[in-house]
């Protein structure tokens, strides 16, 4: 009988570590003017100015009109974790999903909320003389400009 519990049990373990869930920090699929922002709620509608932000804990995700409200909703939210989060933002030539902490911005742009920056995953599609900032700059920039 102890054979058979011990076999029991060791059977149960091998299931459960089968069933380990990977989080996935991949970004979502938008529902296009119908999907909120979380900060101002506005339907996401601009395919290039959007952002979307993945708790790397849990894979809880988070969609923004503009990258200037996915910032302020961190620091208005004070949300601890902001430094491990996963944001993606949409390239301003292509619309894809590029890394925003990768990311070169312009600012030149006229997007949802107004704050301008413009993600581009190659630094050469910015043209012209316009300037060029990372993203901590822009996150300085927001908060600045704070709306």
């Amino acid at each position: 009988m102890k054979k058979f519990n011990a076999l029991i049990l060791f059977l149960v373990m091998l299931l459960m570590l089968g069933c380990d869930t990977k989080i996935d920090l991949n970004p979502r699929k938008v529902h296009w003017d119908r999907d909120m922002c979380e900060r101002c709620k506005m339907v996401l509608s601009d395919r290039k100015f959007s952002a979307q932000v993945i708790n790397p804990s849990n894979g809880k995700d988070y969609l923004f009109d503009d990258i200037g409200c996915a910032i302020l909703w961190f620091k208005e939210n004070k949300i601890e974790w902001k430094e491990h989060a996963v944001i993606w933002v949409n390239d301003a030539k292509t619309g894809a999903w590029i890394d925003a902490r990768k990311a070169s911005y312009d600012v030149l742009n006229v997007t949802p909320m107004a704050y301008g920056f413009g993600a581009h995953v190659v630094k050469e599609d910015i043209k012209g003389t316009q300037e060029i900032i990372d993203f901590e700059e822009v996150s300085k920039r927001v908060i600045k400009i704070g709306k």
